[in-house]
């Protein structure tokens, strides 16, 4: 099973429509995910403030600002 982390924070569009996209796909493909909001935790902040969001896939970064299906379903066959 994948693991995805999206770094993210309060108030992201983008962010929300990354969150909703990986809730949508999480019955159909074989990953958990988790949020993590940058805002509490200065050296993400630091290291991500431009970029959120961020998707990590298995520790790697796969996505940055947007992500659809089709292209997170394509990286995850890609990490296998």
């Amino acid at each position: 099973m994948h693991e995805v982390v999206v770094y993210s924070r309060v108030g992201c569009h983008l962010c929300d429509v990354v969150k909703e996209t990986l809730a949508r796909l999480q019955g159909s493909a074989d990953f958990t995910w988790r949020e993590v909001d940058i805002d509490g935790d200065e050296e993400l902040r630091q290291k991500y403030n431009e970029e959120v969001p961020v998707v990590l896939i298995d520790g790697r970064k796969a996505f940055k600002y947007r992500m659809d299906e089709s292209q997170f379903l394509r990286a995850l066959a890609g990490r296998r």
